[in-house]
């Protein structure tokens, strides 16, 4: 027995697809987004060839947008059973699946298809008997609205269980490295302990989501824990060419940890959420090389007080206000086509009306004229006749009798 990694999106969602067409007596499915429809279908289908399957589904957002109503439909209407997440909790972040009773899926990605295409997600399979067990429990009490006491040992974390206490204790017994993608930084309690790793010289890289990706009554806390972290040396990144979705720490190359916590108080305290820590060779040393990539493939975040206020003002007019920054937004350069017209000099014309004179009416002037503000300027002055400029004499054509032009 091990445990094995799913990288997304480079796996595709072809390794849950395959457990799910490969299920022959029951799916257990637990998931705050459910709207890929290559899943639904698997599911379905799972459904009509005898599988017994049971979802529990996250109701709505925060915000009290409901997105998994196809999903429910569709599914209901084959006669899987659908159930909202239990209302014990403010929502239900945590996204999972038990096949068979034998095999168990922790992830960090939500079943719709931009977290299978476009974000860094992870998932691990679980066939340890003690960690599919306590998935089980979990699923049991969750759906018949009882009681839940993890087990304080086990490799799974729970919140808003222990979710907290695991997390910084890993960061705690972290010696030399820590690689952290997460979407949220938020919580205090993780801030401090990154911070006092730091300063025991154990050397960070965090890759995080830009500011302006955070809601405006998040920033204060969100960019603040990014900043304290980054006072202290804390190298402070965002992912290029991917969006980051994950929720992954990596200790010393040795140990990780991934699931569905973001790193703030809502998570730990308020939301279900399940993760689970590993050290499996295989694990690790792919996980590694992904964070490396991924570390390599990034950018250094702005958090200067100017480039805060570049990035936030992107989405949010006046939100980097909350943050009372150093520095204003500088004014755009006006586009060629967006300047004022300069007004005449003198010496030009103010108009087409000096220009008007080529007997060509509507046509615009091309060339040097004479301004109004010239021709009043120089009639203020005496006037003296105009000495044509004097010219060369032209010798005449040998065998023309005509004379030179003046």
């Amino acid at each position: 027995m091990s445990h094995a990694l799913i990288v997304l999106p480079d796996d595709t969602s072809k390794p849950i697809v395959d457990a799910i067409v490969g299920a022959k007596r029951s799916l257990r499915v637990r998931m705050f987004l459910f709207t890929d429809a290559t899943l639904l279908d698997a599911v379905v289908g799972a459904k009509k060839r005898g599988v017994d399957v049971r979802v529990m589904l996250n109701p709505a957002r925060r915000s009290g947008k409901a997105e998994n109503e196809v999903a429910r439909k569709t599914l209901g209407d084959v006669g899987i059973q659908v159930i909202d997440s239990n209302p014990a909790f403010d929502l239900t972040h945590q996204k999972s699946m038990i096949v068979d009773d034998e095999i168990g899926f922790v992830e960090s990605l939500n079943w719709e298809t931009r977290d299978l295409t476009e974000t860094r997600d992870y998932a691990i399979v679980t066939a340890f008997r003690d960690e599919v067990n306590q998935m089980i429990e979990g699923f049991e009490a969750d759906w018949n609205r009882q009681a839940f006491k993890p087990d304080a040992q086990s490799r799974l974390i729970w919140c808003p269980d222990n979710g907290r206490e695991r997390i910084a204790r890993f960061i705690d017994d972290a010696k030399e490295s820590l690689f952290v993608q997460n979407e949220r930084y938020q919580d205090t309690v993780i801030i401090e302990r990154l911070v006092r790793a730091a300063r025991r010289g154990v050397k960070i890289h965090v890759l995080a989501r830009p500011p302006h990706t955070l809601k405006v009554e998040k920033l204060i806390e969100g960019v603040g824990g990014l900043r304290i972290m980054n006072d202290v040396g804390v190298k402070v990144h965002t992912l290029r060419g991917l969006k980051l979705h994950a929720k992954t720490l990596l200790a010393d190359g040795k140990r990780a940890i991934i699931g569905s916590i973001n790193l703030a108080p809502g998570s730990f305290d308020a939301r279900r959420e399940l993760a689970i820590e590993t050290d499996d060779h295989k694990v690790i040393k792919r996980l590694l090389h992904t964070m490396k990539h991924d570390w390599k493939h990034s950018r250094e975040l702005d958090l200067t007080d100017e480039g805060l206020v570049l990035d936030i003002e992107k989405r949010m007019e006046g939100g980097s206000a909350k943050l009372v920054l150093n520095a204003k937004l500088p004014q755009k350069k006006a586009k060629k086509s967006d300047k004022p017209k300069k007004g005449p000099k003198a010496g030009k014309a103010a108009d087409g009306a000096e220009a008007g004179k080529s007997g060509k009416p509507g046509k615009k002037p091309t060339g040097r004229v004479k301004s109004a503000t010239k021709v009043k300027a120089k009639s203020a002055k005496a006037k003296k006749p105009k000495t044509p400029a004097k010219m060369p004499a032209k010798k005449p054509k040998a065998k023309s009798g005509k004379s030179a032009k003046k």
